[in-house]
């Protein structure tokens, strides 16, 4: 389980024959181990190989066409976070790294000290984000300012800026979306309580 909080950034190294190399701070790859999770842009990977400076994942055909991740390159920047430790704080909301869909990039704006990020989201994600609801971006745990069943818009603080992707991103990027894990239990039970 993750919690939205980014710990680092990485580099994408190489992405062939299913196998992604991210060149990442040394003080991630001293924490992690052969088998441990790592998120990747939000995506929950196990790591198989590690480096002084790179670790390798694998990626599944199904984590292919469930996520962005197939759209890497070399150079691009991901974010990262660590799988959380039983006795970490929580400091960001439940996420679990099991990407539920992909949303683009529909504009960018500045506002005062923050960046504004409308995306825009497959209609059957749309009825899970509400606003001042929680949302994962690429990993990052964020609150949903406004929501329609087709976009939603996030502010970006300063911080968040610097310390993730997103920094890089563009309009028409896709990212990874990660919807908040009660909204799709209540669904499920809502379901079952009136079958």
């Amino acid at each position: 389980m993750f919690t939205g909080i980014i710990s680092h950034i990485g580099k994408v190294k190489s992405f062939q024959n299913n196998q992604l190399l991210v060149k990442a701070d040394r003080s991630l790859i001293k924490q992690v181990k052969n088998g441990d999770s790592v998120a990747v842009n939000g995506v929950c990977l196990t790591v198989i190989d590690k480096r002084a400076d790179l670790f390798q994942v694998e990626v599944m055909p199904e984590t292919l066409k469930r996520t962005a991740l197939g759209g890497l390159k070399s150079g691009d920047i991901v974010n990262l976070e660590l799988a959380m430790k039983a006795a970490d704080r929580f400091a960001g909301h439940i996420v679990q790294g099991h990407i539920d869909g992909v949303a683009t990039v529909k504009s960018i704006k500045q506002k005062g000290n923050s960046r504004l990020f409308t995306f825009e989201v497959p209609k059957q994600l749309g009825r899970y984000i509400v606003e001042k609801g929680s949302i994962a971006v690429n990993g990052i745990s964020l609150t949903v300012i406004d929501a329609s069943n087709k976009t939603f818009t996030v502010g970006i603080i300063p911080y968040t800026w610097r310390h993730t992707m997103l920094s890089s991103a563009k309009v028409g990027d896709r990212v990874n979306i990660e919807v908040d894990i009660l909204a799709k239990y209540l669904e499920k039970l809502e379901k079952a309580y009136h079958a």
